[in-house]
């Protein structure tokens, strides 16, 4: 990885991570330290696909640092209608902004992009693949609840396709985390994954049932389960609803657990969670803007790793 780009969570150090982390960490505790830092800088989004949290935490995160965005739009009124490839378009998109984000449907899409541009690229969700600027939330929002090093964390639901799990995976191989994963059998975790955890000395471990591991784990991070993602819609009503927890699911799990999600919920983690100690979904989401923050003013200084 060039760390001029942001491509994959995979290639990520413990020192690149803690440095982001630790910078959010102070942009957390005093915004104005940075406000109007990057003036005068602009951030080009590219988002082929829908977002909410992403897309708007990284144009307040550009705008709390004195910058400002140019935003694509909609697929529909873009040149992408007539044919623009890929290629083309963060080649144009270069020329406009210091920076790019791309979210795009297809695997490996971002990777191909950073290939054409000079200035810093950021990989915000590329289909089925990464999503690493997720996973550094994610990483913060564990260390503020739980700590990154001897945690045992759950990781349900959707694993096959779920990109933010993928990524947050990969990372915590970086920290001495024992990885539960919780799915039935035909959303497992992809096996060149769990291939690429071993070979990293993870700690993994793989459960059809989280009552098997619920009163040992730190965290229980949840992913619904992705239709868009699903080549057969059949196979997607067949799994649809399953995996889901309520506070009957909960009454077995430690008072200390943390319930992450990195949203949108279906109805995998009922509403009455959310005013209980457990949730903290609404903090990780809310924690996108200082994280992203850190980042964008660490690649545009000049890179992740410093």
């Amino acid at each position: 990885m060039r760390h001029d780009h942001l491509i994959t969570s995979k290639h990520l150090t413990r020192e690149d991570v803690e440095a982001v982390l630790d910078r959010a960490a102070e942009i957390d505790a005093d915004p104005d330290a940075v406000a109007g830092k990057h003036e005068g800088t602009i951030l080009g989004l590219l988002f082929f696909e829908p977002s909410t949290r992403t897309k708007m935490s990284f144009e307040t995160a550009m705008k709390r640092l004195g910058g400002d965005v140019v935003d694509m739009g909609s697929v529909e009124s873009s040149s992408v209608k007539k044919g623009e490839t890929l290629a083309d378009t963060v080649r144009v998109i270069e020329g406009y902004a210091d920076a790019i984000v791309v979210r795009h449907p297809s695997q490996g899409s971002a990777k191909m992009a950073s290939e054409f541009v000079d200035v810093p690229l950021i990989n915000a969700g590329d289909g089925a693949g990464h999503h690493p600027t997720q996973t550094l939330l994610d990483l913060y929002t564990i260390r503020e609840n739980a700590g990154l090093d001897d945690l045992s964390i759950g990781i349900m639901g959707d694993l096959k396709y779920g990109r933010t799990v993928h990524s947050l995976a990969y990372a915590l191989s970086n920290f001495d985390a024992h990885q539960h994963f919780v799915s039935p059998e035909s959303l497992q975790l992809p096996r060149e994954v769990v291939y690429d955890l071993h070979q990293e000395g993870a700690s993994v471990r793989e459960h059809e049932s989280l009552e098997e591991v619920l009163d040992s784990l730190d965290v229980l991070y949840v992913t619904r389960i992705q239709r868009e993602r699903f080549p057969d819609e059949n196979e997607y009503q067949r799994i649809a609803g399953e995996y889901q927890i309520d506070l009957e699911t909960l009454e077995g799990a430690s008072d200390d657990l943390t319930v992450m999600h990195p949203l949108p919920r279906v109805d995998e983690i009922a509403p009455e969670i959310d005013d209980t100690d457990h949730a903290a979904y609404f903090e990780q989401a809310h924690n996108g803007v200082p994280v992203r923050m850190a980042l964008l003013d660490r690649l545009l200084e000049g890179g992740v790793s410093r």
